[in-house]
């Protein structure tokens, strides 16, 4: 397979600069002003970016076991038509992902969909029960990139020890998901105001503060490695940078709904905005984008959670936590980061492309010569409105439904094949 892309823009710091990307091999031969090549294809990039491949390190695929929600074929065409050539995905599965044998079915369900890459991340307890540990090693040998309990809290701080121990001898990092489940206590929204006005049970931030300080501890007692997923509060964002400030081997995440909703949008009792943690409050929302902007949070990830009709068109207190987002990541990201001068393009592309890939070792995050052929184009000057009966996913739960955004996804280039235009949609 040979590939010229014509006229890209990069993304330098600072601007950009308009280069030819020949591809040969699955890898990045030649970056340069004018790349001139016979008999391969071409892609012309005219008046648009070439980003590395965009990394989701956090998405539910929901296969096997709700198949009905999404499965890995649709997950897959959802994260290239939203520019994703990686994903990590979480192993909240039925059978839960806590064995090499289920790590092993999701490579080899890649292997057989082959449009994005798909990097398992296997449970940290069996059953994610928190009694005992996963064998960490064994799903690690079979390509496990990280351990997480996501949708739970290892409970007990003895066993969250163990797991740090365990996964570090392997090279792996446990992703936490903080929430003290003893007080969240049933919470299905941020407690405060809004909670009161709309008489829903909320969950107080300390239900997260409380195990990103954990965490925190255990990281810097241990020195070893850990990550915070999808940070919230803004009392959370100021933990995790006074630990890094001390030098704590802490790295965190947070989603576009994060800094760009409140829980104002309760009020009107659509459950697609009920999210697990919840939406919080406006001096939460602009913590957020603070720690995005001075790299307190180092990464963007979507924590992609489809749905059906039936799991959403409930009441409020019974409707299932999660929105979809593998294909309005970018566009949000880029509209209400970028083109409001919060941060520069490049930074975007650390957040959403080289920060997950060194958080867990993936190999990509990189637009030079050597590197794999992985690759996002993007036209940054068209406006869209987001629709989501237009979804390659299965899921079309999101509070975003009829937003005008800037930039979409033109073209997603996997291992130097074109895995998705926007012209043609997914390649199957």
């Amino acid at each position: 397979m040979e590939l010229l892309i014509k006229s890209a823009a990069i993304v330098e710091d600072g601007g950009y600069a308009k280069k030819d990307i020949y591809v040969k091999g699955g890898k990045i031969a030649e970056i340069a002003d004018a790349v001139k090549k016979d008999g391969c294809e071409i892609l012309d990039a005219q008046g648009q970016f070439a980003l590395p491949g965009l990394i989701d390190m956090h998405v539910h695929l929901r296969e096997p076991g709700f198949e009905g929600k999404e499965d890995i074929l649709t997950g897959s065409r959802a994260a290239v038509a939203g520019g994703f050539t990686q994903v990590c995905c979480m192993p909240n599965t039925l059978p839960v992902c806590d064995t090499a044998v289920g790590v092993g079915y999701i490579k080899y369900r890649q292997a057989q969909v082959n449009l994005c890459k798909i990097n398992p991340i296997g449970a940290i307890t069996k059953g994610q029960e928190g009694k005992q540990l996963s064998d960490i090693g064994k799903m690690a040998g079979a390509g496990a990139v990280a351990i997480s309990d996501d949708g739970k809290s290892v409970m007990d701080s003895q066993m969250m020890r163990l797991a740090m121990e365990y996964a570090n001898d392997f090279g792996l990092r446990c992703l936490c998901h903080c929430e003290d489940a003893n007080l969240s206590d049933g919470g299905v929204v941020n407690e405060g105001y809004n909670s009161c006005l709309a008489g829903l049970r909320g969950q107080i931030r300390a239900v997260e503060d409380i195990m990103i300080a954990r965490e925190i501890c255990l990281s810097e007692s241990l020195g070893i490695p850990t990550h915070i997923c999808h940070v919230t509060t803004h009392s959370g964002v100021q933990l995790i940078r006074e630990a890094k400030k001390r030098g704590v081997k802490v790295t965190a995440e947070t989603c576009p709904h994060y800094f760009t909703l409140t829980d104002d949008v309760i009020l009107d009792y659509n459950t697609d905005t009920k999210v697990n943690p919840p939406l919080r409050e406006e001096i939460d929302r602009l913590a957020v984008i603070e720690g995005l902007k001075d790299g307190t949070i180092d990464c963007i990830v979507t924590d992609h959670a489809p749905h059906t009709k039936k799991d959403k068109e409930t009441e409020y207190d019974t409707a299932a936590f999660g929105f979809v987002g593998l294909e309005t990541s970018f566009a949000l990201s880029y509209t209400y980061l970028v083109k409001t001068g919060i941060i520069t393009f490049a930074k975007l592309v650390e957040l959403m492309s080289t920060n997950p890939a060194k958080i867990l070792n993936l190999n990509g995050g990189k637009l030079e010569v050597g590197a794999p052929a992985d690759i996002t184009i993007v036209d940054i000057e068209k406006r869209h409105t987001i629709d989501p009966s237009k979804f390659l996913s299965k899921g079309r739960n999101t509070p975003f439904s009829g937003w005008e955004v800037w930039g979409d996804v033109r073209a997603t280039i996997v291992d130097g094949e074109i895995k998705y235009t926007d012209e043609k949609g997914s390649v199957v």
